[in-house]
């Protein structure tokens, strides 16, 4: 008898047991997970700076973000940079009906301005793309100069 009453409370359960299953199927399978980011078209660029020690490194050219982005930095830290880290990334078309429509901007500029001198151990810096030179170029000293301090264009490079 015992194994009786045994077998019925596990028959019950298991029964119980693939209701929710199977209540739990009804609903579907999951979603499935989304696409991967599509590649932005383009010529690709990037600024890396490094707060650290006023390092930098530029790289333009690229056909993809990531090389752009990676190229930079490597350029940073072959500079000395210690704490380098990307600071702008910005891209042209590569061709006039190339839109991606991923909504990342067509800026063919970029600029990076650095302050005369340090301010409380740290130096400001401002890093800016932009539709032409002259407007990354003031854009960046804009930022760079918010804190006050005297800047100066270090770098700028359009795609």
């Amino acid at each position: 008898m015992r194994y009786g009453s045994l077998a019925a409370v596990l028959g019950i359960a298991l029964l119980w047991a693939g209701q929710v299953i199977s209540a739990d199927l009804v609903e579907g399978p999951p979603a499935p997970p989304a696409p991967p980011p599509q590649e932005g078209k383009g010529i690709w660029a990037a600024i890396a700076y490094s707060t650290a020690d006023v390092r930098y490194g530029f790289f333009w050219g690229a056909d993809k973000r990531q090389e752009a982005s990676d190229t930079a930095l490597k350029h940073c830290e072959n500079a000395g940079g210690q704490n380098c880290a990307v600071v702008a990334v910005f891209r042209n078309h590569r061709h006039w009906n190339d839109d991606d429509q991923t909504g990342f901007p067509y800026n063919h500029c970029g600029a990076l301005a650095v302050a005369e001198k340090a301010t409380d151990r740290l130096t400001p810096w401002g890093a800016k793309s932009a539709q032409t030179r002259r407007e990354a170029e003031d854009l960046a000293l804009q930022a760079c100069e918010a804190t006050g301090g005297k800047c100066k264009i270090r770098e700028w490079v359009c795609t």
